[in-house]
Formats: C-alpha cells, sequence, structure tokens
C-alpha cells in the first residue's frame, strides 16, 4: 500500500476556506482505497505554525496513485488551490502494515 500525505499552507488566513473547499474536490476521484481532507489543529508545541489542511490518501499501488493524479478533478483543485496557497509538502511511501 501506497500512502500520500500532503501539507498545506495558506497564503493568506482569508483564503482558508476556499482552500479547503479545493482541495475536497479530491474526494470525488474514485482511484484510492481511503482519502482524507483534515484541518490541522495546530496543537503542536514544537511546530505550532504547523500547516493549515492535510490530504492523506491510500492507493493500493503506484498504478493507482498515478490514475488518481491523473483524473480530471486532480487539475481542477491543483487551479483552484495553487493561486491561493503559500507552500505544498508531499510525501510517498511504502506502508508494510
Amino acid at each position: 500500500m501506497i500512502r500520500h500525505i500532503v501539507y498545506f499552507y495558506a497564503r493568506e488566513s482569508k483564503d482558508r476556506e476556499a482552500i479547503y473547499d479545493g482541495l475536497s474536490i479530491l474526494q470525488g476521484i474514485p482511484h484510492c482505497l481511503h482519502l482524507e481532507i483534515g484541518r490541522n489543529l495546530n496543537t503542536d508545541a514544537i511546530s505550532p505554525e504547523g500547516p493549515d489542511f492535510i490530504v492523506y490518501g491510500e492507493f493500493e499501488s503506484e498504478a493507482q496513485l498515478a490514475a488518481y493524479k491523473a483524473h480530471p478533478l486532480y487539475q481542477t483543485s491543483i487551479d483552484l488551490v495553487r493561486p491561493l496557497r503559500d507552500q505544498r509538502i508531499a510525501a510517498d511511501f511504502i506502508s508494510v502494515a
């Protein structure tokens, strides 16, 4: 299984709802085992200025992850979110659990 985790930072706090709405579009993509869009609670004392949003997905293979990224809704989400975000950090890893 591949776990896909992406952190998003809003450029301006006024755009947070628009970013969340743009990321939520990803939930319409069928090419995943599980997908969540979350708001960071910012409760970690070590990094209180953490990201605003997290996208967490589980995929059975690299091919399924590639199909997810090739879906038209993925590009729609990018088009809406990219102009509003400051930073995006992504990581994919193979999970043995």
